[in-house]
Order: C-alpha cells, then structure tokens, then sequence
C-alpha cells in the first residue's frame, strides 16, 4: 500500500514540475515575442498589453479547446508539451527570418502568442484531470495551479535578470524550450505505462526527431537571426545585440558606419558632425559661464568631443540608460575613433541611469544640459519630453543656463516639433527652434530653452574662431534658426505632461513615409 502511495505521489510530483516548466517557458516566450514586437513594430507598451492580452484570452480558448478530448490524456498532453517546446525554441528564429522576407512579421508573431496560449491553455486543464487520479480536488487544481502561476514569476525574473541581458533574444528561448523538452521527457517516461505501446512508439520517435531538430537549430540559431536581421538593413551588419533596454545595431559601408537603435537610426559616421555640431556651439555659443555640463543620451560620445572643444569646461557628466551603449562609446573602435576617444576624457564622467530619474535626484546646478535622446514614438520615451520632465531640467539650471533638446523632424513630424517648443514654454523657458538637414537623416530640429529671453541676433553673436569644426561656420549659424512656415496647422497643438501624453501621438501622425 505504502508502494502505491509512494508511485502515486512520485507522478503527481512530476506532473507538477512539468506545469512549473510550462508556466517557466510558456510565460518567458510571451515576453521574448513582446520584445520582439516592439523592436519589429515599435510602442513597447502597446506591444506588451496587445501580446498579453492574446496569451490570455488563447489560454481561455485552450481551456474549452481541451474539453473535446476525453480519451489518450497523457498523450495528448505529452504532444501539447512537446510542441509548446518547439515553438518556444523557435518563436525568435521564426520571427526573425519572416522579418527578413517580409513587412507582415507582426502577423506571425501574434500568430505564435496565441499558439502559445493556446497550448498552456490545453494543458492545465489535461494536468488537473490526469492529477485528478492521484489527489483529491481540492489539493489538485489549486496545486496544477499553483505550480503553473510560481513558473511564470520565476520565468519573468528569469527573463528579465538572466536571459535578456545575458544570453539575448536568439539563446533564451533555446534555453526555455530545452528545460520544457526535458521536464515533459521525464513525465513521458514515468507515465508510459498508461500510454499504450503504439502511442508510445510515436512519442518516442517524437521526441528523437524534435530533439535533433531543437539541437540543429541551437547550432544554427545565430546565423539564421542574421539572415532575418540583415535583410532589414542596406549595409553589412558588423554588430548586433538586443541590451535589456533596446536593439542596437551598427552597420558598415566602405570606411562609414551607421548606428541603429530599435530599427531607427541614429547617426551616420558619414555626416554626423551635421548633427552633433549645431546642437553644441549653438546652445554653447549663447552661454556665458561653462563650467559643468550635463549630457542626457548621447552614449555614442560624438556630443561630447564637441564639448571638450572648449577648454573652459571643468566637468562633463553623461547619463545614458543603457550601460552597452555607454560601453561602446568608450571602449568600441568605431566609436573611440569617431569621438577622439572622448567618454575616456578625465573631466568625463558616464553614469548608467534613466534620465528622468536622474534628474529628478540630482541635487547639481548644471550651466548647460544637452538632451539627445531617441524619438518620442512611444509612451515611455513620451515622458522624457514632457511638461514634468522640463520643470525638472528648469530647476537642475543656473539662471544664466542654456537647455537644448532634439526635438525630431520640423518637416517629417511637424506637430511633434511644436509640441515640443509647446511644452517647453509650458515649463517658463523661453525657447528658440533650430534645424538643420542631416544628409543620412533629413530635416533634424532641436529647440534651445533659457530662463532668459533670447535675442534675435543670440546666434550671429557666437565666435566659432577657435573652435576646429568641420562644417559649422557663421553664415550656417545664422540659417539654422529660418524655418518657413509650418508645413501643417500647428495652433491647436497641446502641451505635452504624463497625465495626457499628446507627443508620440503627434509624432506617429508624421509624413515619415518621405523619410
């Protein structure tokens, strides 16, 4: 009797780790599809909730889906594991190569969310039923629950601490499916007496050729990424990997290299002095005292080589959210050599941080903060160019101070430019648009902000005779402030805060088809 009891116990035991395992696995493929989502589509928020909430609602599907089978449980639940293992192992690979062939790679990626769900869904159900024989109901499905719903917060930390930053979007999901391959082997194996010999035969040869297959694609798993990835871009990709923050890429072409983040870029080696040069000297230039300057973004460096240009400047500290990128602005070749190896600078200091949290912090008075971060395309970069955020910057400024930000494309995203000059009037600055055409980029804009009224003739004032520049001269000073009129009706813009974010919504209304 003890021997029974004891073999009932050992297969409820193992039949609760494999639900652990499918919670583990199946939750962390959700958010390797997210992400994926977000880097192919864009809006991170909106690709988490849509991508969730599909899992979900698939999950439900799958629950009354496994009422039509009332015969062959085990079986059917070993198969379900055994193809939840290999869309887990394959779901970035997939997504990587239709990406490569095609525009439509958001259709499969919600295509393998909903497969997904729909397999955990099956299986809790199938799990309770089989469990059902060796536990009385209510140990069972609040235990089958339990194990599922401890899988995905262990899966989510997994994901979040381990796999992201350390193993990538193309190992995780290996990893992930291996551990569920080899959990529902193990329930296979000491359930197969209740599965008769034919069913066996199958799931034995089953899991002989879908573990050759696993194994060949772990082996093959980062040239096929490539492929998909480098279909994307014009160039040779000479550098990819997905940081826990976002996608960075950089590519080369004869003796230039262009740098993406998330799909989009950033600067081309080519001409990015076109960039990084008015937005310096313009707000520098304007400046009465330069002594401590603060960089938000711009890990690449290239600001900052503009900035040790004046000898005047005792500290420069540069906040950038993610470490990689700070990492390849100091010690990546392409990078050192483009900004005269200048985040290595002893008056440098570089510092892993969200911007908006180090600023609300900071406790420094700053003569000149410089903010070159990504696009507002999304809610959460949204926040970085709001009301909030700009009262922040205000207060973090000396009173004879210059505040400058990249403020995205007057002509591709018309509305978005003013918005942004919008908000900052919001927050008491007096401001002053500049643009300038980026060869490799277009039309690019910044706006400068002061807590003192800016002169008409602020900018013909500047002395640029000292400085070593490559394009910047006088007369092209004076043209960066000569817009034109708005290419569409700005007067109804509103101001950009947290509470009612208008400026990505402006910003996704862009022509940038054009670009």
């Amino acid at each position: 009797m003890a021997l029974v009891k004891s073999s009932r116990s050992k297969k409820s035991t193992v039949l609760k780790i494999a639900l652990f395992a499918t919670g583990f696995s199946g939750i962390v493929a959700e958010y390797i599809l997210s992400t994926l989502a977000s880097y192919f589509i864009g809006n991170a928020i909106l690709q988490f909730t849509l991508i969730v909430s599909i899992m979900l609602f698939s999950m439900g599907l799958g629950s009354r889906l496994s009422r039509s089978f009332d015969k062959n449980i085990i079986f059917y639940f070993v198969v379900s594991e055994l193809v939840l293992s290999f869309l887990v192992c394959f779901s970035a690979i997939i997504s990587y190569i239709i990406f490569g062939v095609t525009n439509n790679a958001w259709i499969v990626i919600y295509l393998l969310s909903i497969a997904i769900g729909l397999l955990i869904g099956v299986e809790i159900p199938f799990a309770t039923r089989i469990n059902n024989e060796y536990e009385e109901l209510r140990f069972n499905i609040s235990n089958i629950l339990e194990k599922d719903y401890y899988g995905s917060l262990v899966g989510g930390l997994f994901f979040a601490f381990v796999g992201l930053p350390y193993l990538g979007l193309t190992y995780t999901p290996f990893v992930l499916g291996l551990i569920n391959f080899g959990v529902s082997f193990w329930l296979f194996y000491t359930l197969r007496h209740q599965v008769n010999n034919k069913l066996q035969k199958v799931l034995y040869a089953s899991y002989m050729g879908i573990g050759i297959i696993i194994l060949s694609g772990l082996f093959f798993a980062k040239p096929l990424v490539l492929f998909g990835e480098q279909s994307k871009y014009k160039d040779k990709i000479v550098f990819s990997e997905q940081t826990k923050y976002q996608k960075i890429v950089i590519t080369s072409w004869q003796e230039w290299h262009s740098l993406y983040i998330n799909g989009n870029q950033q600067l081309s080696t080519f001409d990015e002095y076109l960039y990084h040069e008015p937005m310096v000297h313009s707000v520098l230039g304007m400046t009465p005292i330069k002594k401590n300057v603060l960089v938000l973004g711009g890990g690449d460096g290239c600001l900052v080589r503009e900035l040790l240009k004046y000898p005047e400047i005792e500290q420069i500290t540069l906040v950038d959210l993610d470490k990689k990128m700070i990492e390849l602005g100091t010690s990546n070749s392409i990078f050192t050599t483009l900004n005269n190896n200048a985040l290595n600078n002893s008056k440098v200091t570089t510092v892993a941080a969200d911007a908006f949290n180090y600023m609300d912090r900071s406790e420094e008075l700053y003569d000149v903060i410089l903010v070159d971060l990504p696009d507002p395309n999304n809610v959460d970069l949204n926040k970085l160019y709001t009301k909030e955020f700009y009262n922040i910057c205000y207060d973090k400024l000396q009173d004879y101070g210059s505040f400058i930000t990249q403020s995205g494309s007057p002509y591709y995203a018309t509305k978005a430019f003013y918005c942004v000059n919008k908000t900052l009037e919001a927050a008491s600055f007096y401001t002053l648009p500049l643009h300038n055409q980026v060869l490799t980029l277009g039309e690019w804009g910044w706006i400068i902000g002061r807590k003192q009224p800016i002169h008409e003739n602020a900018l013909s004032q500047i002395d640029l005779e000292n400085l070593e520049l490559k394009w910047l001269n006088k007369e092209a000073l004076n043209g960066l402030r000569s817009f034109g009129k708005p290419l569409v009706d700005t007067t109804g813009i509103e101001v950009n805060t947290i509470f009612t974010p208008k400026l990505y919504l402006y910003y996704k209304e862009g022509n940038w088809d054009l670009y």
